[in-house]
């Protein structure tokens, strides 16, 4: 059996990694050709991730900052003795572009390893407040995983509007099978507001300026690519 097809699956992942990690990502928004959004775009106007640099190189930020007693694990390992925590903004194109590898690290080290996903939506990006309540309203419902992809994988129906997206991010809702009276009223509640605004808080304090950002075992990693993030969980997991 061939596995070409497996290899260029890889290939595009590591592409895209790329694109959003590292890269200035070109767009065409309200038909002005050449935009260029930058990853670590930020509300205080950032400047682009630095080169790669390993967890050992990074202050360590503390435990408590990073990871909440209400923070949402897409993966748990009992007595995890790595962690690896992300501050995402869904409507940020890097995230996006990231995110399918991620998705394949995290089924390749879940069983090793804890992912936790923080929320940081910048304020340059009309629907990043909206789609983070959308999926911690889904949350209360134990849903957060399952929107989290579903809002990833509908990335380019959403995402770069300057319309709310408020009844798009409900039908979500209901393809998940949620309540949806009960997602509604977290979703418009000013405590799930608050709750994603604690995040950027604690984002903020762990030194975050522009998303996608992550952290191993406490200290922020810039991996260029998804082999190069491989290799920092290998050596964190090495004894």
């Amino acid at each position: 059996m061939s596995h070409r097809p497996a290899a260029a699956r890889a290939a595009r992942t590591e592409r895209r990694w790329r694109l959003a990690v590292t890269g200035t990502i070109a767009a065409i928004v309200l038909g002005l050709i050449g935009f260029a959004v930058v990853l670590a775009l930020t509300p205080k106007g950032g400047t682009p991730p630095a080169p790669a640099a390993s967890a050992s190189a990074e202050p360590s930020v503390p435990a408590e900052v990073l990871v909440r007693p209400d923070s949402h694990r897409l993966t748990e390992v009992a007595d995890a003795r790595v962690t690896f925590v992300e501050f995402p903004d869904f409507e940020c194109p890097g995230c996006a572009g990231a995110e399918p590898g991620l998705a394949q690290v995290r089924r390749d080290y879940g069983d090793r390893v804890t992912f936790v996903a923080r929320y940081f939506p910048l304020s340059q990006h009309f629907n990043g407040e909206r789609s983070a309540r959308a999926a911690e309203a889904a949350a209360q419902q134990g849903r957060f995983a399952d929107m989290y992809a579903l809002l990833y994988a509908r990335y380019c129906d959403w995402a770069n509007v300057k319309v709310p997206q408020d009844a798009l991010f409900r039908s979500y809702a209901a393809e998940l099978g949620l309540d949806l009276a009960a997602w509604d009223a977290a979703y418009a509640d000013p405590a799930t507001a608050a709750r994603v605004q604690a995040d950027v808080e604690d984002g903020l304090a762990a030194g975050v300026t522009g998303t996608p950002r992550f952290f191993l075992n406490g200290r922020m990693i810039r991996p260029q690519t998804v082999a190069e993030l491989r290799q920092m969980l290998d050596a964190e997991l090495t004894p």
